[in-house]
């Protein structure tokens, strides 16, 4: 499988590009959690965790794709309007980009942190523009764990965008991460229902 930069391969753009098109929710256990305005919000039970993975599509009326992607991508942006925020920044590791993120948990539970590889392309699928982002957790010797603060190490997510034909986006996104340390399944999952995820669906 060839690797794009940042460690992604060609198939894994595409293959968000073509959930866009046509979700990919038959062979496998996927549950609809919630439907509302437009958007449909599936899971799936890890097994191995007792974590859910998540897939989003729907359509978002007044937000146009490139706005989205570009918003997405902004980390400064972020920190002005998130309060989870403690700390977010890149950093160049071994040649690639990478993101470093801490995010405030409540008392008594500690913080945690993610290290990962995230990579935009934007797409032409015939004639469409199609803006596909992906992430993944990774480990830097540059960015080790710090005390007091529990590393997210498994952590992975895509997101493609396209024209809804209007003024809007036609939008899918998977989602999924693992905070570790003593915060029991059944709280993440409920907090991830009620749309407080720990690690919010929009890193």
């Amino acid at each position: 499988m060839e690797l794009a930069a940042g460690g992604f391969s060609e198939e894994q753009f595409w293959e968000a590009c073509a959930e866009l098109q046509q979700p990919a929710l038959a062979g496998a256990d996927w549950q609809l959690l919630v439907e509302t305005s437009g958007i449909s919000i599936y899971r799936l039970l890890d097994k191995k965790t007792g974590l859910y993975e998540y897939k989003v599509f729907g359509v978002l009326e007044d937000c146009s794709p490139t706005l989205l992607a570009d918003v997405y991508m902004d980390s400064d942006y972020r920190k002005q309007w998130d309060q989870y925020v403690k700390e977010l920044y890149e950093q160049e590791c071994n040649g690639e980009t990478v993101v470093y993120w801490e995010v405030k948990y409540p008392f008594p539970m500690s913080n945690r942190d993610y290290v990962y590889l995230r990579q935009r392309r934007d797409l032409d699928m015939e004639g469409r523009k199609i803006h596909v982002i992906l992430a993944r957790s990774t480990s830097m010797p540059q960015l080790g764990e710090r005390s007091g603060v529990i590393r997210v190490k498994q952590y992975k997510q895509s997101l493609a965008i396209e024209s809804d034909g209007k003024k809007g986006s036609k939008v899918f996104m998977y989602y999924f991460d693992n905070p570790g340390g003593q915060i029991p399944s059944w709280l993440i999952n409920w907090a991830a229902k009620g749309g407080n995820c720990s690690g919010s669906l929009y890193h």
